[in-house]
């Protein structure tokens, strides 16, 4: 047999239908049944939580994309050269890290093992040529992976520092009454604790892996322009949890402790999202008009 075939409604044959969608169907197939009980149980556990919310939307946001580079692959026609040797090192080392991770409730390594197991069976399948137009897939889905509460509690508390006193800066320019100790902000007869999902940390790593999805998808040419808008990716992350932080102060100010803390603290986190990604589309359209700004600079001077 050359291939499978498909029956049509009207009892016809619609063609062959591709070995390498087959392929794709019997891996996906195989790997919801390993990884759905673990993603389950972290829809359950870390995922719940605001500081590892973005995790479910790295993953959606991954599945998407890897089927739409898949779909990219598909269409473009590229041929299959299986690698079986590399492809089984690193699916070794994929299921290796499965089930330690698993065995010993260790989030990071029974997570992150989805990268190396789906570049391992992209290497047994298709071959590096596949890989490489498909990289950036499992690259972004290392987004997901929870980080050590260790590494974060570290990295977090400076950040916390610098939304708070930025926080406090700007309503105090507002005109509001607002006093800070530590990473507590007064305001009014209210006080707020700047929390670890405010500091930034999760969402920095969200919104960069956002920002990358955006330049892979808008694909300049300029790689300068890459670099510079993935540096200032992080400044504007910190921009955005500073607003959010502010916003939360003055609903809280102006409608109380429970505006503060009930459905309007997870819609701050949606506008979170939007005013940085807004940011970033600016900052964007702003780095593709400088060269043509300093072209009729220098015409003008001349």
């Amino acid at each position: 047999m050359s291939g499978v075939t498909m029956n049509s409604a009207d009892g016809g044959m619609t063609g062959p239908l591709s070995p390498r969608l087959v392929a794709w169907g019997v891996l996906v197939s195989a790997l919801a049944l390993v990884y759905l009980p673990s993603f389950a149980e972290l829809f359950r556990t870390l995922w719940s939580t605001d500081q590892n919310a973005h995790g479910p939307i790295v993953l959606a946001v991954s599945l998407w994309f890897l089927w739409f580079k898949a779909r990219q692959v598909q269409a473009a026609g590229m041929p299959a050269a299986p690698a079986p040797i590399a492809g089984w090192l690193v699916l070794l080392v994929g299921v290796g890290l499965f089930v330690v991770g698993r065995s010993q409730d260790i989030y990071l390594l029974e997570t992150g093992s989805l990268v190396p197991v789906l570049v391992g069976l992209t290497l047994m399948f298709f071959g590096a040529r596949v890989l490489r137009a498909m990289w950036f897939a499992y690259f972004f889905m290392c987004f997901m992976v929870p980080l050590p509460g260790s590494v974060v509690d570290v990295l977090t508390q400076p950040m916390k520092l610098a939304v708070s006193w930025g926080a406090h800066h700007a309503l105090h320019a507002l005109g509001y009454p607002v006093g800070l100790s530590g990473v507590v902000l007064t305001i009014g007869q209210y006080q707020l604790l700047v929390a670890d999902a405010c500091a930034g940390l999760n969402s920095l790593f969200t919104l960069e892996a956002l920002g990358l999805l955006y330049m892979n998808v808008m694909r300049h040419e300029s790689v300068a322009r890459n670099a510079i808008l993935a540096t200032l990716i992080v400044p504007i992350s910190f921009c955005s949890n500073l607003i959010r932080v502010v916003v939360l102060a003055l609903i809280t100010y102006h409608l109380g402790d429970a505006a503060g803390q009930g459905f309007l603290h997870g819609f701050s986190g949606m506008v979170l999202f939007i005013t940085a990604l807004l940011l970033i589309m600016g900052v964007d359209g702003l780095l593709q008009r400088l060269p043509r700004l300093r072209g009729r600079a220098m015409a003008g001077a001349a």
